[in-house]
C-alpha cells in the first residue's frame, strides 16, 4: 500500500468519494500531499480540514450526487455538467432553463433528462444567465491565485495579534480562511449584515461554531450608509471577502475605493476569477471542483471528489497566500477562484483507483465552545482611532 492511498483511507476522505453501493475511490489520494503542505504552517491536518464537515454531520459518498445532496453531475448529449440546487432560487427558474411552464415534481429528474438531449456547454450557460450555480465539467484552467499591487508595501510581519483581520464572508472557504489566521493568532472581526446573516447559521451549529468560534462578532449593513464599517475596512491589515464583486463595488466598500494603507493584503474569494466575464458567476464548492476537474472516477463516470471539496481547499490556499503576501510586504488584491484552486490540485497526477485499504469515518472537529464576544458601533470606532496612526 503507497503511502497517499494509506493517508486517503485514513483521512476519512475515501469514505466520501465513491459510488455509494460500491467500494471507496483513491484515484485523487495524492492531492493531500499538496493539501498537507498548504497546511503546515498553521499547524493543522488538511484531512481534517477537508473532511472536518461530513464528519460533524454523520455524511458519506454518493457517487454522482454530492455528500451534501445539493448537487449533482449529469451526462449532457457531448459530456458531462454539474448543476447545483441549494437555494429556492435555484428551483424557481427551472422552468425557465428548460423552457417548460408545466408544473415540476421532481426537478432532479426533469433537469436529467433534458441533459441527455442537449450539448453540455449550451444548457450550463443558459443556466449561468439564470445566476444558477452550475458548469461544463474540467471547463476551468484558470490560475489559482491572481495577486495585484495596489497600495505600498511595508516590512515583512508576523501573524499574531496586532494584525486585524476583517472577515466579510460566509459560508466555508473564507471563514476558513480566517479561522486559520486567527488559530496563528491574529485578531479577526467577522461582520455579518444585520439583515444577511451567514448561511451556515442555518446549517449544523458545530460547524459554524468550528469556522467561527473565537472571532469577534460585528453586525453591520453592508452598504454605503455605513460610515464605521467603511473606516473598520481602512484600519484592517487583511480583508476577506466573498461577495460577488459588483456587491461591494455598489456599496462603495471595494478594495480600490479604501483608503491607503501600506502593507494591506485583501482576499478576494470567487467562484471563478475576477474577470470581467467571470466575476460574478455563481458556485458552490461542488459545482466549483467539477468546473476545475476535480472529480473522482467512478465506473460509469465522474463522481465527486470529497465534501464540496473546492470550499476547503480554497480556504486553506486563501489563508496560505496571506501568508506570502505578508512576508513579501503585502499592499496586494489577491483573487483567489475555487475552480482555479480545484484546477490546480485536479492537475496532480491520478493513483490507482481500487484499494483493499481499510477505510476511516471522517474525523470530528473537537469544537471549543468559545464565549460569544459581540462588539458594536462604539468599540469599532475606537478600535479604528487607536489603529488611525499604525502603518
Amino acid at each position: 500500500m503507497t503511502a497517499p492511498t494509506r493517508r486517503w483511507a485514513e483521512s476519512g476522505l475515501a469514505h466520501l468519494t465513491g459510488e455509494p453501493d460500491g467500494p471507496p475511490d483513491f484515484s485523487r489520494s495524492r492531492i493531500l500531499e499538496r493539501a498537507d503542505q498548504a497546511a503546515a504552517p498553521f499547524g493543522v491536518d488538511a484531512a481534517l480540514l477537508l473532511a472536518g464537515r461530513a464528519g460533524l454531520t454523520g455524511t458519506s459518498r454518493a457517487g454522482r450526487t454530492s455528500v451534501g445532496g445539493s448537487t449533482r453531475l449529469m451526462r449532457c448529449r457531448d459530456t458531462w455538467c454539474v448543476f447545483t440546487l441549494a437555494r429556492p432560487s435555484d428551483l424557481a427558474v427551472i422552468g425557465a432553463l428548460l423552457e417548460t411552464g408545466e408544473a415540476i415534481d421532481d426537478p432532479w429528474q426533469l433537469l436529467a433528462d433534458a441533459a441527455a438531449d442537449r450539448e453540455a456547454a449550451e444548457l450550463v450557460e443558459r443556466g449561468r444567465l439564470l445566476g444558477m450555480p452550475c458548469a461544463v465539467l474540467n471547463s476551468h484552467g484558470g490560475e489559482p491565485v491572481v495577486s495585484q499591487q495596489l497600495w505600498s508595501a511595508r516590512a515583512p510581519r508576523p501573524v499574531d495579534p496586532g494584525l486585524l483581520v476583517v472577515d466579510l464572508s460566509a459560508m466555508w472557504a473564507g471563514p476558513l480562511c480566517g479561522h486559520l489566521l486567527r488559530a496563528l493568532g491574529a485578531t479577526v472581526i467577522k461582520v455579518e449584515s444585520p439583515d444577511r446573516a451567514d448561511g451556515a447559521r442555518f446549517g449544523n451549529a458545530d460547524f459554524f461554531e468550528w469556522m467561527n468560534g473565537g472571532k469577534l462578532q460585528f453586525s453591520a449593513p453592508v452598504s454605503r450608509e455605513s460610515p464605521v464599517l467603511a473606516a473598520l475596512l481602512d484600519a484592517a491589515d487583511v480583508v476577506i471577502e466573498a461577495s460577488r464583486p459588483r456587491a461591494l463595488e455598489q456599496a462603495g466598500l471595494a478594495a480600490a475605493t479604501r483608503a491607503p494603507r501600506p502593507g494591506r493584503v485583501w482576499v478576494r474569494i470567487t467562484g471563478y476569477g475576477a474577470g470581467q466575464d467571470e466575476r460574478d458567476r455563481v458556485a458552490f464548492g461542488d459545482d466549483a471542483a467539477a468546473a476545475g476537474g476535480l472529480v473522482g472516477t467512478g465506473t460509469q463516470g465522474p463522481i465527486f471528489c470529497g465534501d464540496a471539496i473546492a470550499d476547503p481547499l480554497t480556504g486553506l490556499e486563501a489563508a496560505h497566500a496571506v501568508l506570502e503576501s505578508l512576508g513579501r510586504g503585502g499592499g496586494e488584491v489577491l483573487d483567489v477562484a475555487m475552480a482555479g484552486v480545484a484546477a490546480r490540485y485536479a492537475a496532480i497526477p491520478l493513483a490507482p483507483v481500487g484499494s483493499d485499504a481499510a477505510v476511516s469515518a471522517p474525523p470530528v472537529p473537537s469544537i471549543v465552545r468559545h464565549p460569544v464576544k459581540t462588539v458594536d458601533a462604539h468599540w469599532v470606532r475606537k478600535l479604528v482611532d487607536e489603529r488611525s496612526g499604525l502603518c
